[in-house]
C-alpha cells in the first residue's frame, strides 16, 4: 500500500479524494494563493494542488511564493482556462503538471496527484546526487546557491540579517602530494566534521572547491556574530589532524559577506566571501611549511 499523500488544496471545493485509487491521501484545504503561501511555510506537503477559478491563471503566474512552493512540494494546477502559452510558462517555473477542469474527476486527479509526488521524489534525489561532494557528503556549490536563493526570498517576507563565511585551506595539497588522494579526502572530510561540530543545526556547510568551503549561517543577532563565528571556525581548523599516522596541519583564510548590507543576491554574496577569503592571508600550520598552494604552483611537502 502506498504512503499517505500530504496534499495542501487551495480553492474551491471539488472532488473527494478519500475513495479514490493512488491514495491514501491527507487533505489540508484553503481558500487562497496567500493562504497557501502561508500553510506551506508552516508545514511540510507532498503536493500543492491550486484549483483555480476561471480568470485566476494570470494571478498564479504573477504569484511570488510560487518559486519558493515549486521547491518544496510537486505543485498541481487545475483550471477552466488553461491556454498553451500559460501552461508552458507556469511548465518553465516548475509546475509538475497541469489539469484541465474537465478533466478532473476524483480518480484522474488522484492519479496525476500521485504521478506527480513520485516525479517530484525522483527529481529531489536526482539533484542531490548532482548537488552533493562525493568526498565529505556535503552540498556542493550548485546545491548552496539554491538553498541560499530559497531563504534569501524568505528573508524578503521576514527580514533578518544572516552572514556567508568561506573558508580557504591551505595544507591540502601537500597531503595529497605526500600520502595520495584518499588522504586529501581523508583529511576534508575532517575538516567538514570540525567545522560541523562549530555550529547550530540550522547553519549550512557546503563544499565549493578542493580548498573552500562555504558556511551559510541562516540568521545572527548582530552584524559582528559573522566575523566571531568565523574567527572561532578558522581557530579550530588550525588545531593539528591524524593522517597516515602523523601529525598534519592546516592554514585557514576568511572571507565573510553580510545580508542584507554587502548584497541580496545569491551569487553577490558569495563572490564578495570567496574574493575576500582569496585576498586575505592565510594563517595556521605553526610549525609546518607555509607554503601558500593557490593557484597552479606544485605543492610542497608539510615536512
Amino acid at each position: 500500500m502506498s504512503s499517505a499523500l500530504h496534499v495542501l488544496w487551495a480553492g474551491p471545493p471539488a472532488p473527494d479524494l478519500v475513495p479514490a485509487d493512488h491514495g491514501p491521501f491527507v487533505v489540508q484545504r484553503c481558500s487562497t494563493l496567500d493562504e497557501a503561501a502561508q500553510a506551506l511555510r508552516d508545514s511540510v506537503h507532498d503536493v500543492l494542488l491550486l484549483w483555480l477559478e476561471p480568470g485566476a491563471l494570470a494571478t498564479l503566474g504573477a504569484w511570488q511564493a510560487l518559486s519558493h512552493a515549486v521547491l518544496d512540494a510537486a505543485v498541481v494546477v487545475v483550471a477552466p482556462d488553461l491556454s498553451p502559452q500559460l501552461a508552458l510558462a507556469l511548465t518553465a517555473r516548475g509546475v509538475q503538471d497541469l489539469l484541465p477542469e474537465t478533466e478532473a474527476s476524483a480518480a484522474t486527479l488522484a492519479r496525476v496527484l500521485r504521478l506527480a509526488s513520485e516525479r517530484k521524489r525522483l527529481e529531489r534525489a536526482a539533484r542531490k546526487a548532482y548537488a552533493t561532494d562525493l568526498s565529505t557528503g556535503l552540498p556542493n556549490h550548485a546545491q548552496l546557491l539554491e538553498h541560499m536563493t530559497h531563504l534569501l526570498a524568505l528573508r524578503e517576507r521576514e527580514p533578518a540579517p544572516m552572514a556567508l563565511l568561506v573558508l580557504r585551506i591551505d595544507g591540502l595539497a601537500t597531503v595529497q602530494a605526500a600520502f595520495g588522494a584518499e588522504a586529501a579526502n581523508v583529511l576534508r572530510r575532517k575538516v567538514a566534521v570540525r567545522l560541523r561540530a562549530g555550529l547550530r543545526a540550522s547553519d549550512v556547510v557546503a563544499s565549493i572547491g578542493d580548498d573552500a568551503f562555504a558556511v551559510l549561517l541562516a540568521w545572527i543577532d548582530a552584524p559582528a556574530d559573522g566575523h566571531r563565528v568565523a574567527a572561532k571556525l578558522a581557530q579550530s581548523l588550525q588545531q593539528s589532524y591524524s593522517v597516515a599516522g602523523q601529525a598534519q596541519a592546516l592554514a585557514v583564510s576568511v572571507g565573510v559577506s553580510q545580508y542584507p548590507e554587502h548584497g541580496k543576491q545569491a551569487d553577490e554574496l558569495l563572490r564578495r566571501a570567496i574574493g575576500q577569503a582569496s585576498a586575505t592571508p592565510a594563517v595556521g600550520r605553526a610549525g609546518f611549511s607555509n607554503r601558500v598552494e593557490r593557484g597552479a604552483a606544485p605543492a610542497a611537502n608539510d615536512e
